[in-house]
């Protein structure tokens, strides 16, 4: 089934329409996906390298302990490029091959072979995994060598790199896996990386609390997976992809519905969406390398990757798709409306992160026309994100670890190379042509406003919520770009004078630029926010690229132009921009947050997200776990030991009989042959009677 071209059926807008990625394919058919072959092409073999190269270096890392304090940043680069160079031979070996053969299925070994289960260790090495495996090994090398420099000083480091080399290995098991159990390997090893380095500083009781939050709320995400797992076993017999992707189309409706809820549930806490997502913002007190590779660019994108992974069980339940598409929709204005009101820059990138993740999760929610764009949205935010994040930790290291924006102002004139690369990704997530979030979160607008079923309210409504997210996206990405980097010095330059300058007190900062060691990754990640995204658009090679796993789908148009679309996406953010501008830049920003309207004090404490978990959760939790220590301790132990007490005190009452004199054991002796004459006489006397 041919894909349809839906702008070779509108008018081009001049030459921008004739730039536009040539598809918007719709989800009106069944989609053709390619199935695994198990014949393995001689570079394929290579793939367990890719995670045997940075497991081994965590292993290293960890058993050579200060023996490797000198060497063992570098070493951990180094297995992490050397993944990524095995991933380049793979990949260049998959273009070498028809798009009906790029998708395999390498098996290992056994592992296990109980009852009606049999599953064994593999890879599926096809087009979705090798994106993936080439986003994390490129990215997470390139931040690899950003924290050589930024942790230099740590006298933890070689533990922090081997945490590193551990999520690497951990995230491609994830990505690599030819089944759901050997996936859900990798989901809790991503999960105990994540956990370590949010916690990496633990001496702070605020980062030890962090940790443990986001690990808990992602083991309720993980129950989800279990279930799924428990419910393919149920109804397929097995959890390999294989199995479960040839079985799904005769499955019925309310066993797929089921699974793909479930799913859902496992994507929304590792991704951090809505209900799940309050872990976040509080996974910045890890070092900001961490925020850059794990809760940015990859690990909590793992949500958007067992969507689509799973296509073929949402494909068969309608219901459970819209349940993702009203999640991602709810949550790209959840992450929003907090990023409008943040002050701390970490945070108010990570609220910026769980929005773009709504809309990969809303565009995923839509099927076959949503699944490449999806992906596509989630490479372009890899580059753009993780350099803006990487930005963030430069501009923490040139005002001595500060992260309140509220206190920077004017670092352009001091930080040229970190603001010029901001500034960069800046404009990719504003979707401004021609940077690489103008060509994959556009794709995701247009796609939302295609009737479904022909259900046109879906598309007006969930089209409208993107087109809204991207002007309030506009707003507070330009807020942060703007309070940080221009307007008004607010930091003590050590002068006193308050001229210019509105804040005298703290400490004297003195910004400056980072080592090259940092600003060349960010710049590398630059230059793909301004040209990744064009250069996979051409020819519409990365859906083609993608389709032997997400298909292709029959032609469709949105309830709107194109043209109209694009127009009304930059005249939002157009507005967006200038207001931010107005108020930020323009403007003084006070130093201490002005009361503020009501939603804004709402999203200043993440729309009371934790009161909610707190009240729902914790404190009936709480109760109940109180409840039961109550009862354990009141009932159930004061039963057994007053029970034992009796016995106690009984066996302290015949003790006294046990004094050590003959004369007292031949009375009790007579006294009981009485009781026993005494007893016989009676018996035989009634019995004679």
């Amino acid at each position: 089934m041919p894909t349809v071209t839906l702008l070779s059926a509108l008018p081009h807008v001049g030459e921008l329409g004739a730039l536009l990625p040539a598809t918007l394919p719709a989800t009106l058919a069944t989609q053709e996906i390619v199935p695994a072959s198990t014949v393995v092409p001689g570079p394929f073999l290579l793939a367990p390298l890719l995670i045997l190269l940075p497991l081994l270096g965590a292993a290293i890392l960890l058993l050579a302990g200060r023996r490797s304090d000198r060497w063992g940043a570098w070493f951990g680069v180094l297995m992490s490029g050397g993944a990524f160079v095995v991933a380049l031979v793979v990949f260049f070996s998959m273009l070498g091959l028809p798009a009906d053969e790029r998708v395999v299925d390498h098996r290992l070994f056994d592992w296990i072979a109980a009852g009606g289960l049999d599953v064994g260790v593999g890879l599926r090495i096809d087009p979705l995994s090798m994106t993936f495996v080439l986003l994390v090994t490129f990215v997470g090398t390139l931040i690899h060598v950003y924290a050589v420099a930024y942790m230099e000083h740590d006298p933890d480091k070689r533990r922090f790199f081997a945490y590193l080399n551990l999520f690497v290995a951990a995230m491609l098991i994830l990505v690599l896996a030819d089944s759901y159990l050997l996936l859900f390997v990798g989901w809790e090893g991503v999960g105990l990386a994540s956990y370590l380095l949010i916690g990496f500083w633990n001496h702070e009781r605020a980062n030890a609390v962090a940790a443990k939050k986001a690990f808990i709320m992602n083991r309720v995400g993980d129950l989800g997976l279990i279930v799924a797992l428990m419910l393919m076993f149920a109804g397929f017999g097995a959890v390999d992809f294989a199995t479960v992707f040839a079985d799904a189309p005769a499955a019925g409706t309310a066993l797929l519905t089921a699974i793909g809820l479930a799913l859902l549930v496992a994507a929304c806490g590792k991704s951090a969406q809505f209900p799940l997502q309050a872990w976040l913002g509080d996974a910045m007190a890890g070092p900001t390398p961490v925020s850059a590779l794990i809760h940015a660019a990859t690990m909590v994108t793992a949500g958007v990757y067992l969507v689509v992974r799973s296509a073929p069980v949402f494909e068969g339940a309608p219901t459970a798709q819209l349940v993702v598409v009203i999640v991602g929709a709810v949550t790209l204005l959840f992450g929003a409306i907090i990023g409008c009101a943040k002050d701390d820059i970490k945070k108010a990138l990570a609220a910026s992160t769980m929005s773009q993740i709504g809309y990969m999760i809303l565009a995923a929610g839509l099927g076959p026309i949503g699944y490449a764009f999806a992906i596509f949205h989630l490479v372009t935010h890899g580059f753009f994100k993780a350099g803006m994040f990487l930005g963030a930790g430069s501009v923490m290291h040139g005002m001595n670890d500060g992260v309140d924006m509220r206190r920077f102002g004017a670092l352009s004139r001091y930080m040229k190379v970190t603001w010029v690369t901001f500034g960069l990704g800046w404009l990719a997530i504003l979707g401004i042509p021609p940077f690489s979030g103008f060509w994959s979160k556009d794709k995701i607008i247009e796609a939302a406003f295609v009737p479904i079923d022909g259900q046109e309210w879906r598309a007006w409504v969930f089209g409208g919520v993107a087109l809204l997210g991207a002007g309030i996206t506009a707003f507070y990405m330009s807020r942060l770009f703007f309070m940080t980097f221009h307007g008004h010095k607010r930091w003590n330059d050590g002068s006193g004078n308050p001229t210019g300058n509105l804040s005298t007190d703290g400490p004297v900062q003195h910004p400056h630029e980072s080592p090259a060691l940092m600003t060349i990754p960010m710049v590398v990640l630059a230059v793909g926010s301004v040209a990744l995204g064009g250069l996979l658009a051409i020819g519409n090679g990365f859906v083609d690229w993608l389709s032997p796993v997400t298909g292709h789908a029959e032609h469709a148009e949105p309830v709107l132009p194109v043209w109209a679309l694009i127009t009304l996406t930059l005249l939002l953010v157009l507005v967006g921009v200038l207001l931010a501008w107005r108020q930020y830049a323009v403007s003084r920003v006070p130093i201490v947050p002005p009361h503020g309207s009501a939603l804004t004090r709402a999203a200043r404490r993440d729309l009371y997200q934790d009161d909610v978990n707190e009240a729902v959760f914790m404190r009936p939790g709480q109760y109940l776990t109180r409840s039961l220590v109550y009862g354990d301790r009141q009932m159930v132990d004061s039963g057994w030991m007053g029970l034992a007490g009796l016995v106690g005190a009984t066996g302290e009452k015949l003790r006294g009989m046990q004094n050590g004199f003959v004369r007292s054991y031949a009375a009790t002796m007579l006294a009981g042959l009485i009781v026993i004459v005494a007893v016989v006489l009676a018996v035989t006397t009634g019995t004679g009677s």
